[in-house]
């Protein structure tokens, strides 16, 4: 493997070592005895779930490939995970709302286990329902832990402030330390042990099971809004009514739409913009670099969350800005250098700065997460914080979903370009919501969503 990769993977790390142990006093929180044992209780869980995760995300494209499929087949096995995610990714959030957070998780478990199954079968049918299956895990991996974790910090009685450093500790861990394990144990047992593309999936399945028993043992059950007689339809118009009263939760939502479409889609593209003519690259190395870049964002992340200044809705303005500038990387090098014509091979000259510049934006991704989630806490009301945070990932599942659907149709340095677009809207879009993050609510959307049902009837 290229010195190259070694080292980008060793300056990211000393950074984020130069980060966590420089910390002084105003980058900590004192919290109690209490707190720290429930923290670390999440935290744990949360870890297991996205190594669970992780595992499959830098070998999804690679297996599908080896399964003979071309780029078009796996961007429809693709689409099928969205488009479940966005069909049924607000029902079951409303249920989580209704039947309870701790039973989602559980069924976050089960469900995404069966989806590792189906990898074992080449058959086109088989996997398309393994995405399906994958795309409902993905709506209560990203809405009911956090629901649950929300709840139940309220309800112990803990400071709100220390909600920040349970996100940011999460996002550190889960979606960064483990994310960089996930990646070398992937590589270690696709390449070191040889043991195929579909070995990180019967890894992630064990890590889901170990994680669905902790749940079960020490995880009580919290609700959203507690009213029994309100179904699916009653809620769906309660989270309409409480995005279109609040222009907060409406803009927040938009923001996370835009950041994660292009996520999602970056997800897809970065494979084939760094080795366009097949070159040799080592994907889970490169996938915990990613990782590694996270970490870094979510380190950042910690430090500005326990301060007073900058706010959040502040600093997220150039966040989005610098990952739109690192998203058209990939434009300015097809521009400036020649594409190569041999294939095989190590990374290119063009590839090498690509997946620097990819580095930029996962750092950025990593500031995102821990900084989104203490948004969502101070905006998003409580009675149905699953099914609002399911809301937004409609939009976005539509937008990676058209950008699947015509990935034959389009270069990739367009697909880049209206990425970097969305990241640039989402950074006006944040300035907004900054503008006005002081400003009280009209009126209480609860009431309203009450008012609208009592005068429906009198509608028709």
């Amino acid at each position: 493997m290229e010195v190259f990769y070694y080292v980008v993977f060793g300056v990211l790390g000393i950074v984020v070592a130069t980060l966590e142990l420089s910390k002084n006093n105003k980058d900590r929180i004192n919290t109690s005895s209490a707190f720290t044992s429930f923290k670390n209780n999440y935290l744990v869980v949360y870890s297991l779930m996205m190594a669970g995760d992780w595992l499959q995300g830098p070998y999804v494209y690679y297996l599908y490939s080896t399964y003979g499929y071309s780029k078009g087949d796996i961007g429809q096995l693709f689409i099928a995970g969205f488009g479940s995610s966005m069909l049924f990714g607000t029902i079951v959030g409303s249920l989580a709302d209704k039947q309870g957070r701790k039973r989602a998780c559980v069924t976050y478990c089960i469900t995404y286990i069966l989806s590792c199954i189906t990898k074992h079968s080449p058959q086109y049918k088989v996997l398309m329902v393994g995405r399906v299956l994958g795309g409902i895990a993905t709506s209560l991996l990203f809405s009911s832990f956090e629901s649950w974790l929300v709840a139940e910090h309220n309800k112990r009685g803990f400071e709100q402030q220390w909600l920040s450093l349970t996100f940011s500790k999460a996002v550190f861990f889960g979606n960064g330390l483990v994310a960089i394990i996930a990646g070398l144990f992937g590589n270690l047992l696709v390449h070191s042990f040889s043991l195929g593309p579909v070995a990180p999936f019967d890894a992630a399945a064990c890590f889901l099971a170990i994680g669905m028993a902790v749940i079960l043992s020490s995880w009580s059950e919290n609700y959203g809004d507690p009213s029994d007689n309100k179904d699916l339809i009653t809620q769906f118009r309660g989270a309409a009514v409480a995005i279109a009263s609040d222009e907060k939760i409406a803009l927040l939502g938009a923001i996370q739409s835009l950041f994660e479409g292009s996520m999602y889609t970056f997800v897809f593209l970065w494979t084939p913009a760094l080795s366009p003519n097949d070159e040799e690259i080592p994907h889970g190395f490169i996938f915990a670099t990613f990782m590694l870049a996270s970490m870094l964002g979510s380190s950042l992340a910690s430090r500005l969350l326990s301060r007073s200044s900058p706010k959040v809705e502040s600093y997220m303005q150039i966040v989005f800005l610098v990952s739109a500038a690192s998203l058209l990387l990939p434009i300015i090098m097809a521009s400036l250098v020649a594409p190569s014509k041999v294939k095989g091979g190590g990374i290119s000259f063009s590839g090498c700065f690509q997946l620097l510049g990819f580095c930029v934006f996962e750092a950025c991704v990593g500031l995102f997460w821990a900084s989104i989630m203490k948004m969502r806490s101070q905006y998003i009301p409580e009675e149905a914080r699953s099914t609002i945070m399911n809301f937004f990932r409609i939009p976005l599942n539509i937008f990676v979903c058209v950008v699947l659907y015509n990935v034959n149709e389009f270069p990739m340095t367009v697909m880049f370009g209206m990425c970097s677009i969305f990241l640039f809207i989402a950074s006006l879009l944040q300035r907004r919501l900054m503008m006005i993050a002081d400003k009280p609510k009209a009126n209480d959307w609860t009431p309203l969503n009450e008012r609208n049902a009592e005068e429906a009837p009198l509608n028709i």
